[in-house]
């Protein structure tokens, strides 16, 4: 009697293990494939891992509600729990690809993990959960603001349509010491409420030291590009961050950087911006900015801060208007180009 009981209890200790480690594989399978894309290729967008995060609001009828928006697949071109492909590649949903032509006019800097939104596109890093570029194209009417945008109603979202192991979040930076610093700034796309509040994506973030840089020297760039849409019909932005090296007393250079939060969102030591204006006649003028990520004196001029456009290529590993014959250029920093620049 003894024996069956003992035999019986060891069976049932089998099957509970078994059916608890089916379930376990099952929920990380599950898991795995949450946010992938459903794919559907369509031009515009590079075909490699992108992804197309919303149709433009601004375009619906006023009439319909934020929730009924939000809640129509006329909105959202994700589709957050379709599997894998047969490959195993997300690919894109775009639903605005006219927009996204106009932005990405001159070639992307980088394909990897693209993603669009509807005034603004970014290459996304999910090592280090933190954008590789983001890219804008801005114009006077763009940038001049509607009185019915108001910006006090949004709120930094954490973007769903990144895999939960690769997106940021709002724990990472409360008592960080960082602001949430936009990359495409909020006061580019004041022309429609949509459009401010998917600035406030966390995947357009990265961790900025706040007083003396976010809100005083950057803020005085990010104005400074919007001033250049007076000059130029188009303003084409792209920002992002880099790791630079640095000498240490051993004579060697190292890469450090600090990453905060449990999803460890990496601090850039600088963040770079370039800036191109296309005059009428189709000519391009370049300028290119660099700031290393602290406080910086607000009474140092902007064109101290001013690089050759190759030193950001080849640190951040980016290639800037790829499919642009180098002759229309310009100028590059106010100085004319006499030598095509390779």
């Amino acid at each position: 009697m003894l024996k069956r009981m003992v035999s019986r209890n060891v069976k049932a200790c089998v099957l509970v293990g078994s059916a608890t480690a089916v379930a376990f594989i099952a929920g990380k399978y599950y898991e795995r494939n949450t946010l992938t894309v459903h794919l559907s290729p369509q031009p515009a967008l590079p075909v490699f891992g992108s992804v197309s995060a919303a149709q433009d609001a601004c375009s619906l009828s006023a009439k319909t509600s934020f929730l009924d928006r939000l809640l129509s697949k006329n909105v959202w071109s994700i589709e957050a729990a379709s599997p894998l492909t047969e490959n195993g590649n997300p690919q894109i949903v775009p639903r605005n690809s006219s927009r996204i032509s106009q932005i990405m006019k001159y070639g992307y800097p980088s394909l990897d993990n693209v993603i669009s939104y509807n005034d603004y596109i970014l290459s996304y890093d999910r090592r280090n959960k933190v954008a590789n570029w983001v890219f804008e194209h801005l114009t006077a009417e763009s940038v001049k603001g509607n009185e019915k945008v108001d910006r006090s109603k949004c709120n930094f979202v954490e973007a769903q349509h990144v895999h939960p192991y690769f997106r940021s979040r709002n724990s990472d930076y409360k008592g960080s010491g960082y602001d949430r610093g936009h990359l495409a700034a909020a006061g580019n796309h004041k022309a429609c409420q949509q459009h401010v509040e998917e600035t406030f994506y966390l995947t357009n973030m990265a961790p900025q030291v706040g007083k003396g840089f976010n809100r005083d020297s950057w803020n005085r760039l990010e104005k400074y590009v919007r001033k250049l849409t007076k000059r130029y019909p188009n303003v084409y932005c792209c920002t992002g961050p880099l790791y630079l090296p640095k000498k240490e007393s051993n004579g060697k250079m190292y890469v450090k950087y600090e990453v905060i939060g449990s999803q460890h969102v990496a601090v850039p030591t600088h963040f770079y911006k370039m800036v191109v204006g296309e005059n009428q006649d189709g000519s391009l003028e370049m300028e290119c900015y660099v700031m290393e990520n602290t406080v910086i004196d607000d009474n140092i001029s902007l064109q101290s801060f001013q690089v050759p456009p190759e030193l950001v290529e080849k640190s951040a590993g980016l290639l800037f208007l790829n499919n642009v014959l180098k002759a229309r250029i310009q100028s590059i920093n106010g100085k004319k180009v006499w030598v095509l620049w390779v």
